[in-house]
């Protein structure tokens, strides 16, 4: 499906309500849950985010003293809902996707963000079918290319505002089609099922060191500027006693495999204004949508 950057896209209505969104209360729930809902972003298939997470989940309820419910919403979107009306209290979220959900709920509270190779960034990586006609940007105008979720970062957002630098706008250029996770997107590519994508750097160099992506198949075309890392965020209403817990256990997190699981060294103290660089840079693309329309 052709993704076309208009009133009625995605990108385009959550701009909107980033710059002039009124903006309505997250639901106000438990402040000390028996139980804490902890979403993960559903970037990969979910059967193996939730048993990625198990260490996780032993390590907050035995940190936290209370009972945790790892949770994988379908996407994107429900993900963010989720966390406006108080059916998780804590989400790793995309960095795009928690723009979204704070211009939706401000009370909520970026507090970690992860850290790898000593920064708190990352990169989205461009990448082509080895055999395919897309050997350079210039060779995507014409072709269809792979985005995962409309709300991603690095799998959306990101990339098509690096293409846009290059001459190339969806829907004009080239075709945008939507697979949903960045590993469908990788999946895609290298099946020569599209000839070209994007998704998230860490990622797509994780599922060539578990074996699923070959890289003898795919070609890397360039890489985005960095990107401020996923955040952790938990709701605003939470007891102040518990918010403390949750920021310790995430800033003082040494567990190797934990931390693998996440794609990261380390987590430090997140700082919301670090993502106004995506807010500007969707602002910017729904700018030029409004030259087009």
């Amino acid at each position: 499906m052709t993704f076309l950057l208009n009133r009625r896209s995605l990108i385009a209505s959550v701009v909107a309500a980033a710059a002039a969104f009124s903006p309505l209360s997250a639901f106000a729930g438990d402040a000390n849950p028996d139980t804490l809902r902890v979403a993960l972003l559903p970037d990969e298939n979910a059967a193996t985010l939730i048993q990625n997470a198990q260490p996780l989940k032993e390590y907050l309820a035995k940190t936290l003293d209370k009972k945790i419910e790892i949770v994988v919403t379908t996407d994107y979107s429900s993900m963010i809902e989720a966390m406006r009306f108080g059916r998780i209290e804590v989400g790793y979220f995309g960095p795009f996707s928690y723009v979204l959900a704070k211009s939706k709920a401000p009370e909520i509270e970026a507090f970690a963000v992860g850290v790898e190779k000593g920064k708190p960034t990352y990169n989205s990586v461009l990448i082509a079918s080895k055999d395919g006609p897309v050997k350079s940007f210039a060779d995507i105008k014409g072709q269809s290319f792979g985005f995962g979720d409309q709300a991603s970062t690095s799998s959306h957002l990101a990339p098509r505002a690096h293409l846009v630098k290059q001459g190339l706008v969806g829907g004009v250029d080239y075709k945008a089609v939507h697979l949903g996770t960045h590993d469908a997107v990788a999946r895609a590519v290298q099946a020569g099922q599209i000839p070209a994508g994007a998704l998230s750097e860490p990622i797509l160099r994780s599922l060539i060191e578990r074996g699923m992506i070959d890289p003898a198949k795919i070609t890397e075309l360039g890489l985005t500027a960095p990107i401020p890392n996923y955040p952790i965020a938990m709701q605003g209403y939470l007891a102040p006693e518990l918010k403390e817990k949750l920021r310790a256990a995430f800033l003082e997190l040494k567990d190797e495999e934990i931390l693998a699981a996440f794609r990261v060294e380390g987590f430090e103290a997140a700082d919301d204004s670090s993502y106004d660089v995506l807010r500007e840079t969707a602002e910017l693309l729904n700018l030029q949508l409004a030259q087009m329309n």
